[in-house]
């Protein structure tokens, strides 16, 4: 593909172009993280863009009254409770995943859409635009954050506890059940952490902007599923790694900086985005076939 993306555009291996990509990769890929650790449970989150817009809406508002990291707080700690309460519908109450993320993907854009009067909130603070548009050593400073999650997601999935029974119950929920493993409050924890994910993927995509969106990463949901999916994780459950992920994140951010480059319409860009999840779904029932 890179190969490929090379000869359709001259721009492509330019420093501003790869730095554009790498930009763009992060609130993509912090949310994908998130979701990787619910798929993993057999679970799927559809709430993520709807709590990116509302975290940039609340911060922006937040921050001439309280400050920058009291704002930042709150908005982190608030997609986290998000995120949990969706687990708590899915785990106490037996709701499908489905059906609780979309309630809350709802719930969550209508109140951002409501506390910002369906307006773009102008954030002024220096120190945030500062952060989102600033480099150490020509590399944008959001993927050293980008980079600090990839690192602890790996540990988290790889060197824990924690990491092992998620994929234990999303690869068999009754035997982890049976061998006295309080499921539900590990399901419960990746929902929590999928909030947390996007409530730091909503501040980070807010910082390139300068601005507190209500439409903020609307359909955001796709492409997060189509990273997961695209780097090989089951939607059944029990199978993905963190550095599969983040090869697939980083396909769907070349796929679309290289339609973009070829003045591609974002219409066309969903039904490409469409075909590739198909494709990988695809391919992953014939890879489990194969090895039956």
């Amino acid at each position: 593909m890179l190969v490929v993306a090379g000869f359709l555009s001259d721009r492509f291996y330019s420093a501003d172009n790869i730095t554009n990509v790498l930009r763009q990769s992060v609130p993509l890929g912090l949310a994908t993280l998130g979701m990787l650790f619910v798929i993993l449970t057999g679970g799927i989150d559809l709430s993520v863009g709807a709590i990116m817009a509302l975290v940039s809406v609340v911060v922006a508002l937040m921050i001439p009254d309280i400050g920058l990291w009291p704002a930042l707080a709150v908005g982190i700690i608030m997609a986290t409770i998000i995120g949990a309460f969706a687990g708590i519908l899915v785990t106490w109450f037996n709701i499908a995943p489905f059906i609780a993320t979309l309630a809350m993907m709802t719930i969550a854009r209508g109140l951002g859409l409501i506390i910002s009067k369906g307006q773009p909130v102008f954030i002024d603070d220096p120190a945030l635009i500062e952060f989102g548009t600033g480099y150490l050593f020509g590399i944008p400073l959001p993927v050293y954050v980008f980079g600090i999650f990839i690192l602890l997601a790996q540990f988290l999935y790889k060197h824990t506890v924690f990491g092992r029974l998620v994929v234990s119950i999303g690869s068999n929920e009754t035997a982890t059940r049976f061998a006295g493993i309080r499921v539900n409050y590990y399901k419960l924890a990746v929902y929590a952490l999928s909030g947390l994910a996007c409530g730091i993927a909503g501040i980070l995509a807010t910082t390139r902007t300068g601005v507190g969106s209500p439409v903020l990463a609307v359909g955001f949901e796709l492409d997060v599923i189509a990273a997961v999916v695209v780097g090989g994780a089951s939607l059944a459950g029990g199978r993905g790694t963190v550095i599969n992920t983040i090869i697939g994140v980083l396909i769907l951010s070349i796929i679309s900086n290289l339609m973009n480059l070829m003045n591609i319409s974002g219409y066309n860009q969903q039904v490409v985005k469409g075909i590739i999840i198909i494709i990988a779904v695809m391919l992953e029932s014939i890879k489990s076939k194969v090895k039956l």
